[in-house]
């Protein structure tokens, strides 16, 4: 059994998900999701999920499995990925991992030790308190004294992070950054990021987030609420959804609901540009689909021919 896959990664808007249906329907092999919010039911528009036409094209794995009114640890993720994986080398095919989330792909390529530390809603809500009293930079100043190092990953005004951070120490003992212990996989990847000039990038960006809005997004927050799905769910803390939910409760009118989703999402690329650096070594960054498929076409072993100008 040949164990190998093929990541695309990056910052959101860069065109991994077209750029693996693509490759994937020449090249065979199946999608793996490795974004945090496209494992939600329900959350379809903000998330920019592959529509359910695209996943009848490839088999698509990790998508929808998840009710927004629960939770989903970095631990479940791998424990998922990995069953995928499995599945799909028993079948003699290989997975393309796609999606921006950091943690998960790093997960994934890096073999993170995770925790398998289930939500304590007691302390989080305790947690929470702080952060709404007191502050996120308070919050974050207690991380950093128990564990330096996650500190100096996780952005203090995320909240929710820094809350799975102490929560993880306060139930094991021991630092998140010290169970997120790397070890070597037992398979071989290639690596890709699609490379975007950030300029070009905020200016796509933007125009999916006023698409998003206008294709029906504060729609979908309703039906949301509708299907029992609370405001203050963590999912619903994803871009868009979070300017959308102020804007339905009177907090904020809806073109600044569309400006502070578009900030949000450049400080996200700033942040996935951070964990995805252009000097790492093992990525390599590419222009379009075209550089990835040559070399996957023979890192894969399908060999389906497939060169520049003799596409079938």
């Amino acid at each position: 059994m040949l164990r190998r896959l093929v990541a695309i990664v990056g910052p959101t808007g860069t065109g991994k998900s077209a750029a693996a249906l693509q490759l994937a329907q020449r090249l065979g092999g199946d999608i793996v999701n490795a974004d945090s919010r496209q494992v939600y039911r329900g959350m379809d528009i903000g998330t920019a999920k592959p529509t359910a036409a695209e996943r009848r094209l490839v088999r698509h794995h990790l998508y929808d499995i998840r009710d927004p009114r629960d939770g989903y640890s970095l631990a479940e993720y791998v424990a998922d990925a990995r069953a995928a994986f499995e599945a799909i080398w028993a079948r003699g095919s290989f997975p393309w991992l796609v999606g921006g989330t950091p943690q998960y792909a790093w997960a994934i390529l890096e073999n993170w030790q995770v925790p398998a530390v289930p939500p304590d809603p007691g302390l989080r809500a305790a947690l929470d308190e702080v952060a709404r009293t007191e502050g996120p930079a308070a919050l974050h100043a207690r991380l950093a004294a128990v564990d330096p190092a996650a500190a100096a990953r996780i952005d203090p005004r995320n909240v929710r992070r820094v809350v799975r951070a102490l929560e993880v120490f306060e139930k094991t003992g021991r630092p998140i950054s010290a169970w997120q212990e790397k070890r070597p996989p037992d398979f071989e990847y290639l690596l890709f990021a699609i490379d975007v000039p950030r300029k070009e990038l905020y200016e796509r960006v933007d125009r999916r987030v006023e698409q998003m809005f206008a294709s029906g997004l504060l729609d979908e927050v309703r039906a949301l609420f509708e299907a029992g799905v609370p405001p203050d769910a963590p999912a619903m803390s994803s871009i868009g959804y979070e300017e959308a939910i102020g804007h339905i409760l009177g907090r904020c009118t809806l073109d600044d609901a569309i400006e502070r989703a578009k900030r949000a999402t450049h400080r996200l690329i700033r942040s996935q540009e951070q964990w995805f650096r252009r000097d790492d070594p093992r990525i390599t960054w590419v222009r379009d689909a075209d550089d990835i498929e040559l070399q996957a076409n023979i890192f894969t072993g399908v060999c389906t021919n497939v060169i520049r100008g003799e596409r079938r």
